[in-house]
């Protein structure tokens, strides 16, 4: 498992796609940008999986964060599990970082980046990599 995470609109996509050639292999992206589910993988290459913030998001209305958490866990574990079946599946997760700047004045806004700077810890600690993407340029710190 691959994460990619980095402030919105720094090229975290660009950078992967480059990263994985991905114009010159068969691969499968998903995005939560454009309203698409990842929670069911059905390719055997790379498996691109954008926007786990807005995923996040979604349960912030009707779960609490430690339902939140737990959820995101069995979610990356049944990932793993998945990826680790055959050596030719890889799995990027893409994130923007939500964490920085002005705490939010919503409840819920400010549980939505309490559960996505936690689902970022699980997912960096479940990841082989983990690489951050700021202005194009990478830094691999995992």
């Amino acid at each position: 498992m691959h994460f990619v995470t980095g402030g919105a609109f720094n090229g975290k996509s660009r950078w992967v796609k480059k990263f994985y050639q991905l114009d010159e292999i068969p691969h499968k992206w998903i995005s939560a940008y454009n309203g698409e589910a990842a929670f069911e993988l059905d390719h055997n290459g790379p498996i691109i999986l954008e926007g786990i913030e807005i995923w996040i998001r979604d349960w912030v209305q009707d779960k609490e964060l430690s339902q939140i958490r737990n959820k995101w866990q069995k979610q990356l574990a049944k990932w793993l599990e998945w990826e680790k079946a055959d050596v030719n599946r890889t799995i990027v997760l893409i994130g923007s970082d939500i964490s920085k700047g002005i705490v939010p004045m919503e409840a819920d806004d400010r549980k939505w980046r309490d559960a996505a700077g936690w689902a970022y810890q699980d997912t960096a600690a479940a990841a082989d990599r983990v690489d951050l993407i700021w202005y194009g340029i990478s830094q691999k710190i995992k």
